[in-house]
């Protein structure tokens, strides 16, 4: 089914010439340099592709015809390649150079009739290339030996951008008869042997890992060797890598880094009506990508769910694919398909359920990004327990209760750092909620803002302790440390040990404030505690979360009533 969309994506783009995806038997490769010869053959220069500065240095890209998976054995790409095979550099102190240079010789010998550019490169590969560049000691040299960079051909006074573009548009993959049945065609055809690597993954092998591998006889069935055993024509082969290859892209909009996974999305026919590709991408970025882009993207998928501008096209699908490395292979962390109208509808209810009272510097929407690194120590993505984030994106699209370890790891870090934050609290919110919603219908939603009608105890305990806390605070202004940062711990988890001895430390604190604020706080806790007959002796993770709950909304009420009384 994966390789069945990525085929059916390779030619909806395929058919679409402003698309730029890479012809059958080319792809796209970033070149560093261009060697740049004359019409007689001689060596001229190096031109530099490269734009950017230090670490943000991007080579330009180049079409070329598609490049052969090397393992062990010598074999040379079409009229580009690294500079031990096109140039006889030997960087690597290699014992078979000659070999290689010969090789690439052989294969520009075996069209060096077809245009005037390329009898030029035949001519300079002749004549022994590496002395020429040698003798010319350009400034960049050292630095292409290092890398032992790929490099392309230029004929200087040519129309042509590269020597590549002197090749047929087209250069047809082979499509050999054979005994094979085709995974993704239906057709009998001969089992491609290797498929070319996939690149683009989070920390997986730089120069590419395989979706499909068979290398070990442990894996192999029916005496066959290798890929045939999940047999793909060369032809699918190159249409599925291409495509996938395309959405993994550095320029991909279609691609998101979650902790240790990478997500890809893509439609099975181009937008009609809200365009979910282009936004997909937006609903799970960090703000740091662009904030305004973001917002914009939700804004616009409410608005179309809202206003019934969505498809409604059953048989317009929408994919969305998590890879993570595994050695030398790609492991699927999750795979989902479905209509586009039940996509955008699933994402529309996650950020309904993440809805809670914030600031008014706070972003309007909560993106992934800040979601799981809010569960962390130092908020950084890399501290995210494994597969939390691939079981949070699975939830979220498919609408079912997003993982308990959601929640246990967000009670954990609240009382770690005695610190309820917005997105925090809306963690739990949205937990609950999604919880009750499937395994306890009928029970009271946890709503956006305060909830003064909400009787639950671990609620109320958590609404007391943040009245308490500003209490201590109008009292004692400027203080370093609060209620908060001695109890929080023991007030979430065993109020009948806190609670008594924190409302006679308030009388103290109460006669320090005017007799105006008095009465009100006064009046505030009576409220909070109308509904509490005994202070509970321990609480369940489920009550910790609520008393994180009813404290961050109460002290976002107390807030939002000094912005009113500004006004």
């Amino acid at each position: 089914m994966i390789l069945q969309a990525l085929y059916d994506y390779y030619q909806r783009k395929a058919a679409d010439v402003d698309s730029n995806i890479a012809p059958e038997g080319w792809e796209w490769k970033e070149l560093p340099f261009l060697v740049v010869i004359n019409q007689a053959g001689d060596f001229v220069r190096f031109e530099d592709t490269r734009e950017g500065d230090g670490r943000l240095k991007r080579a330009r890209k180049f079409l070329v015809p598609q490049s052969d998976k090397r393992t062990i054995g010598i074999k040379a790409f079409l009229l580009w390649d690294n500079i031990e095979y096109v140039l006889g550099a030997n960087p690597r102190n290699r014992s078979d150079i000659g070999k290689r240079t010969q090789a690439f010789l052989e294969r520009v010998e075996s069209i060096v009739d077809g245009h005037p550019d390329i009898k030029s490169v035949f001519k300079f590969i002749k004549n022994d290339p590496l002395a020429q560049v040698e003798k010319c000691s350009p400034a960049v040299w050292p630095e292409m030996l290092e890398g032992n960079v790929f490099v392309t051909f230029k004929v200087e006074g040519s129309l042509l951008d590269t020597v590549c573009a002197a090749l047929p548009k087209t250069m047809p993959v082979s499509s050999d008869a054979g005994s094979d049945v085709c995974l993704i065609t239906g057709e009998k055809v001969q089992a491609a042997r290797l498929h070319p690597s996939i690149k683009g993954v989070k920390d997986a092998n730089t120069t590419g890992a395989a979706i499909v591998s068979f290398n070990l006889s442990a894996f192999c069935s029916y005496g066959k060797d290798q890929n045939r055993n999940a047999p793909v024509g060369d032809k699918a082969t190159f249409a599925y890598t291409t495509a996938l290859n395309r959405l993994l892209g550095k320029e991909s909009l279609n691609k998101v880094s979650i902790a240790d996974a990478t997500m890809v999305f893509w439609s099975q026919k181009p937008a009609n009506g809200f365009d979910l590709e282009s936004n997909f991408g937006w609903f799970f970025k960090s703000d740091n990508d662009d904030p305004d882009k973001g917002v914009a993207s939700i804004k616009s998928l409410f608005q179309a769910v809202e206003s019934g501008r969505l498809p409604l096209d059953e048989g317009d699908q929408f994919y969305v694919l998590g890879l993570a490395p595994n050695a030398a292979r790609l492991s699927v962390r999750f795979w989902k398909t479905g209509a586009v109208q039940d996509f955008a509808v699933k994402i529309y209810q996650h950020f309904r359920d993440f809805e809670i009272a914030r600031g008014p510097k706070d972003l309007e929407f909560l993106s992934l990004y800040q979601i799981l690194t809010s569960l962390v120590l130092a908020y950084k993505m890399d501290n995210v327990p494994p597969n939390l984030a691939g079981a949070m994106v699975f939830s979220v699209l498919e609408g079912t209760p997003y993982p308990r370890t959601l929640l246990q790891q967000c009670v954990r870090r609240i009382r770690a750092e005695q610190h309820v934050t917005r997105a925090r609290a809306a963690i739990l919110k949205a937990s609950m909620n999604r919880f009750n919603r499937f395994y306890n219908k009928g029970a009271r939603e946890v709503t956006v803002s305060l909830d003064r009608m909400n009787v639950d105890p671990g609620y109320r305990m958590g609404r007391l302790f943040a009245v308490l806390e500003k209490i201590q605070e109008e009292s004692s202004p400027g203080t370093n440390a609060t209620i908060r940062d001695r109890f929080y711990g023991a007030a979430s988890s065993t109020p009948v040990t806190v609670f008594p001895r924190l409302l006679k430390l308030k009388n103290h604190h109460l006669a320090k404030l005017n007799p105006g604020r008095k009465v009100q706080m006064e009046k505030e806790i009576q409220e909070v505690m109308a509904a509490v007959q005994k202070f509970p002796s321990c609480f369940t993770l489920d009550a910790q979360a609520m008393f994180a709950v009813g404290y961050y909304h109460q002290r976002q009420d107390f807030f939002t009533k000094k912005d009113m009384d500004n006004k």
